[in-house]
């Protein structure tokens, strides 16, 4: 049996952070602005693998309004969430991610990207994918007021 889940994930530019997308630190003059470390793209996969296994969102398992997870390494959160996985009796597949970014350029990071959100998932990096596009110029992203992420995980049942 599979199933497939889709995430989403926004958030907003903000001084005085760093910018951490699939876990790499990108050189950045702004980060954005979340309760954990605001990993957009990780926070995206996330959602994407409960929402196969029907167990909600992040902000069900991590709330925001928790100190918990204040400045939480979304890396470890995502661990947590592929051993759910594993515990409802699922393994990830595959997933794919797009990161919606007019600035910076993040194909330098893609790799290291996916290299790390593939280990925080136990699966191999080829099961990991990750593109970024601008909005050419169009919206909040093309505004630079922040970033969007969008991910779809396909879940297997372990026999």
């Amino acid at each position: 049996m599979l199933r497939i889940g889709h995430g989403f994930d926004v958030h907003a530019f903000a001084e005085g952070r760093k910018l951490i997308l699939g876990g790499v630190d990108v050189p950045s003059e702004r980060g954005l602005a979340g309760h954990s470390d605001a990993d957009v793209v990780a926070h995206a996969l996330m959602d994407a693998v409960l929402g196969a296994l029907r167990e909600g969102d992040i902000g069900k398992l991590f709330p925001d309004n928790d100190p918990a997870y204040e400045g939480a390494d979304s890396l470890v959160l995502m661990r947590r969430v592929a051993d759910l996985a594993r515990e409802r009796g699922w393994r990830v597949v595959d997933a794919d991610c797009t990161i919606a970014a007019q600035a910076p350029k993040l194909a330098p990071y893609r790799e290291q990207m996916r290299a790390n959100m593939a280990a925080a998932l136990g699966v191999p990096v080829d099961a990991v994918g990750v593109k970024a596009s601008t909005t050419e110029r169009l919206g909040f992203v093309g505004r630079e007021e922040g970033i969007a992420a969008w991910a779809v995980a396909l879940l297997e049942r372990i026999e």
